[in-house]
C-alpha cells in the first residue's frame, strides 16, 4: 500500500510501474492483474512473462528498489518480445518519473 501511494509511477500503454526505494539488499517485484484483465490462464501468463522479465534483467536493475506491475486490459494480446520491450523502458532509470 506504501509503495502505490508514495512510489513513482510510469505509465506505458500495457502496463503501470511504480517503484520506491526499499531497506532490502536486493530489488522486488510485485505483479498485479485484476480479474477485468481476462481469465486466470490469462492472468498467470502476463504474471509468468512479468516474473521473466525481472528474474533475467535483475542484475541491471537498480538494487534496494520494490517495483508494483499493474497490468492494463492491453496487456492481454501482447506478444513476448513486445512485453519485454515495454517493460525494459518502463523499468530504466533514465525514463522521466513522476511522484504519485
Amino acid at each position: 500500500m506504501r509503495l502505490s501511494r508514495s512510489g513513482y509511477k510510469v505509465h506505458s500503454e500495457n502496463f503501470v510501474v511504480i517503484s520506491k526505494t526499499s531497506d532490502h539488499a536486493e530489488s522486488r517485484v510485485g505483479i498485479t492483474v485484476s480479474g477485468k484483465v481476462g481469465n486466470s490462464v490469462i492472468r498467470n501468463r502476463i504474471k509468468r512473462q512479468v516474473r521473466e522479465f525481472f528474474r533475467r534483467r535483475r542484475a541491471v536493475l537498480p538494487q534496494a528498489v520494490d517495483f508494483l506491475v499493474i497490468a492494463r486490459k492491453s496487456a492481454v494480446n501482447l506478444p513476448s518480445r513486445l512485453l519485454n520491450d515495454e517493460l525494459a523502458k518502463s523499468f530504466s532509470p533514465q525514463r522521466g518519473r513522476r511522484t504519485v
